[in-house]
This record gives structure tokens, sequence and C-alpha cells, in this order.
């Protein structure tokens, strides 16, 4: 069965032969490279990553709009990352939405704030929240989810119309819940479909993931984004990851749930074909209007596209 169109909502690009000109710096993707981290070594995806590579990539695949998520640049770069964004926007109309980087623990990042949203296609904000016990899985120092700090942040995001894209692991999902239920103008969007990784010995007991998907979906202004596979299972297939995707839209409703390549970091993992081919497959027996808010409307909605 043929997709019909597809509103990318998670896409990431930069230019690391040109960071001197467009102001920009990007740490994860700067030797030395290590397989320590939550993603192993990233090697592999250390060079640019332009519109025209996502198309070459996404070739086949009739997309018709795509959402770009703050790609890891230096936070003292993020608004240059903005100002970049945007000029590509402005001369070709792509990305079509902006979801920019603030720092929302800093007590004094309501300027940024304010001139992020100065931007045309800026939509909302992402600030990395994953903690994890296991070092080699957390990509931060704490749990930024206990820091008053940042639920201030937080809270002037309505201020400045600016959703919010959650990346938590599924030992967070009840607390952020929390926070967003002090918040409903400020929409939640989790992405990768809350990350449940394996425990320690490599299974998977899915108990708390299903349970804090449950409690996010029962707030209205909540949704999520099903991607990044690869985070979960780097090896994964269509068949490991079909009730993972299937428990994901019943909980939230296909009309809050939107398909997203995660590409170039997918990369790492799968082609971008294998991750469309396999959404494709999964969905195959929802109904049109079903399939096609997995695969543009929800996006659209979200990010109000």
């Amino acid at each position: 069965m043929a997709i019909g169109r597809f509103v990318d909502a998670h896409v990431h690009l930069w230019q690391l032969a040109k960071s001197d000109r467009t102001g920009l710096r990007y740490p994860w993707l700067t030797p030395p490279f290590t397989d320590d981290g939550p993603n192993g070594s990233v090697e592999a995806i250390a060079s640019d990553y332009t519109l025209n590579d996502y198309f070459a990539d996404a070739a086949g695949y009739p997309v018709e709009k795509i959402v770009h998520i703050d790609a890891g640049a230096h936070p003292d770069d993020a608004l240059n990352e903005t100002k970049w964004l945007q000029s590509l926007a402005d001369a070709g109309r792509k990305p079509n939405a902006i979801v920019a980087f603030a720092a929302l623990n800093r007590l004094d990042i309501e300027p940024l704030l304010a001139a992020h949203a100065e931007h045309g296609n800026v939509r909302g904000i992402r600030h990395i929240l994953n903690w994890h016990a296991d070092p080699t899985r957390t990509y931060t120092p704490r749990n930024l989810l206990d820091d008053d700090a940042f639920d201030y942040g937080y809270g002037l995001l309505s201020k400045y119309r600016l959703s919010f894209d959650l990346q938590i692991y599924p030992g967070q999902m009840k607390q952020a819940a929390a926070l967003a239920a002090k918040h409903p103008d400020v929409p939640v969007i989790l992405n990768h479909m809350g990350m449940p990784v394996p425990d320690q010995h490599g299974g998977f007991d899915l108990t708390e993931w299903r349970s804090g998907l449950a409690v996010l979906a029962a707030l209205p202004h909540a949704a999520v984004k099903i991607s990044g596979m690869g985070f979960v299972d780097r090896r994964w297939t269509t068949q490991t990851v079909r009730p993972l995707i299937l428990q994901t839209i019943e909980t939230f409703g296909p009309e809050r749930c939107a398909f997203a390549s995660d590409f170039p970091t997918d990369k790492l993992f799968n082609t971008y074909r294998r991750a469309l081919d396999a959404y494709d497959e999964i969905t195959k027996d929802f109904s049109a209007d079903e399939r096609d808010s997995l695969f543009a409307g929800t996006a659209e909605r979200l990010y109000r596209l």
C-alpha cells in the first residue's frame, strides 16, 4: 500500500564544513568519536547533511513538508542555528517548521525564547532531557525535571506560542506528565515513542513505558512522534518494532501520532526506505484517514503548517 503523502516531523540538517560561515558548532559531531554514548559512535554521520542530502535519502517518497528539530549545535549557537534555518526556508520554503534549542533551566532564558519566536518558521523548543542511571545511556548529568529553574523556563513557552518537544526515557514520563499538566497551554510532543530502552540485561520490561504513555496520553495537549527505532534496538526489524508502534498508536490515537524519519541520525541504524516501509507495512490495515493523520495530518496540526 502506497503512502499518500508524508510530512516528516523530525529532520536534522547541518553544514560542518561551513561552520565558520554559519556560526555553528556541533560538539557531538566533532572528533574524537567513541562507542560510549547512547548512540554509539556517530562518525558515520559526521559530515554535511543538507536539504539536497535529505531529499536524496527520501527519493521515491511523497515528502511534502519537513520539520527541523534542533540538531545539537553548541548551546551558545542556538539562535544562529535558527537564523540559518530560517534563511533556508526563506530561500526555498523548507524547512516548513523549526523546533529550536533553548536551555530552559537557565533563569536568563527568556530573551533567547523571544529571539527564536521572531522567526516566522519557529514553532517550538526542544531541550533533550533523557536522564538514565546508566552512564552509557544518559544524555544529561542529572534529571532536569527535578530542577525548579527548568519548570520556570518551561512555563515561559506559552508566552511565545511555543510547543515543547519532549525527549525522555520511560522512567521520566510520569514526572514529565505532571509538569505538562501544570501548563496546558504548552503543546507537548513526545519524541521517539518515549525511547523504551532495554534494561541492563538487554531485556525489555515495557510495563513502565506503557503506563507512562498512558499518563501522557491522558493530557489532551500531548502527542507523540514515532521514529528513532534504532535508539530502542540498533538491529530492529519490522517485526520487533511492530508491537511498540501499535501500542503507541493505540494509546494516543492516530490523530495524535506522527511518523518521522529522524534523518540523518537514524542513518546510524537504518535506511530511510527501511523505516518508511516499516511504517507503511505496520499500518496497512488502517483506514485512509488514519494513515493520513499518521503520515501527514498530525504533524501539520502539531507544528501549525
